[in-house]
């Protein structure tokens, strides 16, 4: 049967539903609070060629993005003679999947009248995978943990006993990591019934005709968007962050073409000797976001809108690490792709792109081991916190206080991250002065004091960055606040690294703001005054910054 423009439109947003709903379904069924309660996940839709069609609202850039490549490599490695109903595939190779170890993505074939039509595939993060634990420590991905190459979890709907008996032996959190499989696992299965149920209400064999509309037209509609762009001369722009020892140096060229956009990284650092490189197919799923979202953001994600935004990197830099480099910070290094990429295109499209903000996550995971103090049968822990700082300020409006932008996941709770162990989170709260001053201020950053209870020694692995190199402002704006984490007794600490904290002490971090935009002395005064009512802004800062005196400010 021929389907109208207007049937072929509805099963389009029907198959967004069909997504989202396998998203939530992972949400809820996921044991890591990483999933659970941040959304640090991904899930979409693909058809029998691995091109994915639909993605999924919920989830981040870095594993949608990487994740529209990742099913190919499953369709090549099984191969299309051993794909079976009720199959269920599996890694969390950094360089097929998305970026790192501690990422998992698996893949299921779906069957509807007992020939093969698609594919569902999700990702999440998981908290531990073995090996040294979440950080930047490791000198090679071996040491990192255990690399899940593309294999059968569950072939005709058994699954592989001998395989998880393996993975169980091999890490900290046994039953949350084999939970997690299965959740992965059941939320394509909830993909799979949504589909048939829709091919079933639309009397259809398959995801053929269907995928050709939304293929055909997402690309179509990317490549007028390109087109309507104003003619310009390529730009480039570069940005220095810390790095685990030196700084490093990211730097990105963009070229307008009339049928794609490139960004070519050549010039950025090689790769670092710690686990703070980056898969090039991570490279490529954030500089793809940030091109989208300025210049096409109302196009629905699919591998045909993402196909003109063509992203290079020479093999060895460190955007474009190659095996046996660590990985397990990809996101650290990746997160800042966004903003450099807006660094170039600010010269392009101007007033079109936010200022620079805190971008990388503010992770740390904490290591709990129980001493001769703890109580009886008290077993070690491990716990992951995701956090935020501030985003920067925007051509027309305020930078988002404690919002993770590029990666849009969520903030945990106290409440979640203390039941997951013996820890204690003794201070959260925005951090007042750190949104860069500006016509528009950034957002403001965070501050949090972490301990554990008695009885347990505590290992503190930080992921943080905008230590020595805060967001920078864009036209005018001033910087953001920098990132700050040490002692309570004043012992500072490294922004990166596995860090021993003695017993009963407790760690100090300020997580850094988004930079302003926009000269300050443009910043209407009525707004100044609100930022102080609501303690974003300190009085002796909004003096400091926007050049008022306190009866300026009504004070």
């Amino acid at each position: 049967m021929s389907l109208s423009s207007v049937s072929q439109q509805v099963m389009w947003n029907r198959l967004i539903s069909v997504v989202e709903e396998q998203a939530q379904a992972l949400i809820r069924t996921a044991f890591s609070t990483s999933v659970r309660e941040a959304g640090d996940l991904s899930a979409g839709v693909y058809n029998k060629q691995g091109l994915m069609l639909a993605q999924a609202v919920t989830g981040t850039p870095g594993h949608v993005n990487a994740m529209a490549e990742s099913v190919k490599h499953f369709i090549r490695e099984i191969g299309p003679e051993n794909i079976f109903e009720d199959d269920v595939y599996i890694t969390n190779d950094p360089w097929k999947g998305t970026g790192h170890l501690h990422d998992i993505t698996v893949t299921s074939p779906t069957f509807h009248k007992g020939k093969h039509v698609g594919f569902f595939a999700c990702t999440a993060h998981i908290v531990d995978i073995g090996g040294r634990g979440f950080g930047a420590d490791a000198n090679s991905v071996y040491e990192e943990g255990v690399r899940i190459p593309i294999m059968k979890f569950a072939e005709r709907g058994k699954v592989d006993e001998t395989f998880v008996k393996i993975i169980r032996i091999n890490v900290r959190e046994p039953d949350q990591l084999i939970g997690d499989m299965y959740a992965l696992a059941t939320c394509n299965e909830i993909g799979h019934r949504r589909l048939i149920e829709m091919l079933n209400e639309f009397d259809l064999d398959g995801l053929e005709e269907i995928g050709a509309f939304i293929l055909e037209h997402s690309h179509k509609a990317t490549i007028e968007a390109i087109k309507a762009l104003p003619k310009s001369e390529p730009a480039s722009y570069d940005m220095t962050i810390d790095g685990f020892d030196t700084p490093i140096k990211l730097q990105v060229k963009l070229t307008f073409k009339d049928d794609h956009i490139l960004a070519d990284f050549a010039g950025t650092d090689p790769v670092d000797k710690k686990g703070i490189n980056v898969p090039l197919v991570y490279t490529q799923a954030y500089a793809c976001y940030a091109l989208k979202v300025a210049i096409a953001p109302e196009i629905p994600n699919n591998t045909a809108s993402l196909a003109p935004f063509k992203v290079i990197a020479p093999e060895g830099a460190i955007v474009n690490a190659v095996h046996p480099a660590p990985v397990a910070l990809r996101h650290v290094i990746g997160h800042m792709i966004p903003d450099v990429v807006f660094g170039a295109l600010d010269q392009m499209l101007p007033e079109t792109v936010q200022a620079e903000g805190a971008a990388a996550l503010c992770n740390f995971q904490v290591s709990m081991k129980p001493n001769l103090r703890a109580p009886a049968g008290a077993q070690p822990s491990e716990v992951l916190m995701f956090n935020s700082g501030g985003a920067g300020a925007r051509p027309t409006m305020d930078g988002m206080n404690a919002t993770a932008f590029p990666s849009g996941v969520m903030t945990m709770p106290v409440e979640a991250t203390e039941h997951a162990g013996p820890v204690i989170v003794t201070r959260k709260e925005l951090r007042p002065d750190s949104g860069g001053a500006g016509k528009h201020r950034g957002g403001l950053g965070q501050y949090m004091e972490v301990t554990v209870r008695e009885g347990w020694d505590l290992d503190f692995s930080a992921m943080l960055d905008r230590v020595d190199h805060p967001a920078r402002g864009r036209n005018g704006g001033a910087p953001g606040g920098a990132t700050m984490i040490g002692l309570d007794d004043g012992t500072p600490m490294r922004g990166k690294g596995r860090q021993s904290v003695p017993e009963g002490r407790t760690v100090l971090l300020a997580f850094p703001g988004g930079a302003g935009y926009g000269n300050p002395k443009d910043r209407d005064v009525e707004l100044i005054k609100r930022d102080v009512r609501r303690g974003y802004l300190t009085l002796e800062k909004a003096c400091e910054d926007y050049g008022l005196t306190a009866d300026q400010l009504g004070e």
